[in-house]
């Protein structure tokens, strides 16, 4: 059952990825189920952290869902562009700052409370999650960078557990979060709206 939860979780990991790639909507939905699935793969694996962040990501999808059919899906269809917000600097240290406090206690409670064999690693890779996924819910392009280290660094800890499936569909994550990047910043239009 364990393998079967990992294998589906990388298919519509990759359908999420390319829907998000387009901006379309329906990214949340597929979103929703991949992370639902991981929540399990990761508590059989002992990634806790990653394990919750899962779960951030199940609430997260209804939000982002929400959210974006507020704002509208203007990447929906093909002629219409993309819209996204740059990253400030008054926006960026913010991130820093939460991202810090969300590793200083993700670090805590894993290396304290939990069998976790990776506190650091899975600290640091949920702790960075939660906050590109904010941004990728409020569309700022600069979301993509943080994706780019967070995969990488999540398949070295997957493949250190043996997490095959998952490893591989990390490395798509990361290289199509290069693609995301390159299409947001081809086809979008910079939108002046509220943050």
């Amino acid at each position: 059952m364990e393998y079967f939860l990992e294998y589906l979780g990388v298919v519509t990991g990759i359908v999420y990825l390319i829907l998000e790639i387009f901006q379309h909507r329906a990214m949340w939905v597929v979103g929703f189920l991949t992370s639902f699935v991981y929540v399990f793969v990761f508590f059989f694996s002992k990634f806790y952290a990653d394990m919750s962040l899962n779960i951030y990501y199940v609430c997260m999808s209804v939000y982002g869902f929400w959210q974006w059919r507020k704002m509208g899906n203007r990447g929906e269809k093909r002629e219409v562009a993309i819209l996204y917000h740059h990253l400030n600097l008054k926006i960026f240290l913010g991130i820093i700052a939460v991202t810090g406090v969300l590793y200083g206690v993700l670090f805590r409670v894993l290396a304290d409370y939990t069998d976790s064999p990776v506190p650091v690693g899975d600290a640091f890779t949920t702790a960075l999650s939660i906050t590109a996924t904010w941004m990728l819910v409020r569309r700022i392009l600069e979301h993509w960078y943080f994706w780019v280290v967070i995969n990488f660094v999540s398949v070295y800890l997957y493949y250190q557990r043996e997490l095959y499936p998952t490893c591989f569909l990390f490395i798509c994550y990361g290289v199509l979060a290069v693609v995301g990047w390159v299409n947001w910043k081809k086809k979008g239009i910079l939108y002046d709206g509220k943050l």
